[in-house]
């Protein structure tokens, strides 16, 4: 059984000191790094941390939020520790997987990263019905106004083909492209 650190600072002018110090007092063995944005996919050093670590092991980490970019990242990659039989310990917030203890208090917090995103989904559900029932449909305004259309379309009567009239009103082709295929749809001329 082995006690494995995994340390994380955001930038490069910051110092891993404080956790390197942290997790050999904790009696880490290996300790991983990464310097790297806790938003980021690609962190090698948690990658190597979760390849190294085996059955019985323990990876330690000086504090929660260096492990997972968010709860659901950090209980994903807790629960991958634990398919491989390799427990998790957090030194600040004290949690030990190994433990019955550890282990329901990490239970919990999955419990409310899942009711914290269920609620998020029936608000976001709630809001766009609300909005739909007041006329109002979500998505990107457009950035062809009226006025920008009326201007388009007196460039192309006069001549320009859509990519040129597009450069004039400095919008895209394409939005002007689709703006003017479902002006047609309406106005029947298609």
């Amino acid at each position: 059984m082995v006690a494995i650190g995994y340390a994380r600072v955001s930038t490069g002018d910051q110092d891993l000191s404080l956790q390197l110090d942290a997790l050999s007092a904790a009696g880490c063995k290996r300790v991983f790094r990464d310097h790297a944005s806790g938003t980021l996919t690609d962190r090698p050093g948690l990658a190597q941390t979760v390849s190294y670590a085996r059955e019985g092991d323990t990876v330690i980490v000086w504090k929660l939020d260096r492990l997972g970019r968010s709860m659901k990242h950090l209980l994903e990659t807790v629960a991958e520790l634990q398919d491989k039989g390799v427990g998790f310990r957090s030194l600040t917030e004290n949690i030990d997987t190994t433990t019955p203890g550890g282990r329901l208090v990490f239970h919990l917090f999955g419990a409310l990263a899942q009711f914290e995103r269920d609620l998020i989904k029936e608000r976001t559900r709630a809001g766009l019905v609300a909005a739909a029932a007041r006329g109002r449909r979500g998505g990107r305004q457009s950035v062809i106004t009226p006025e920008k259309l009326e201007k388009a379309k007196h460039h192309i009567a006069a001549g320009l083909t859509v990519r040129e009239a597009a450069a004039r009103i400095k919008v895209g082709k394409t939005a002007l492209y689709n703006i003017l295929n479902q002006h047609s749809k309406i106005d029947g001329s298609n």
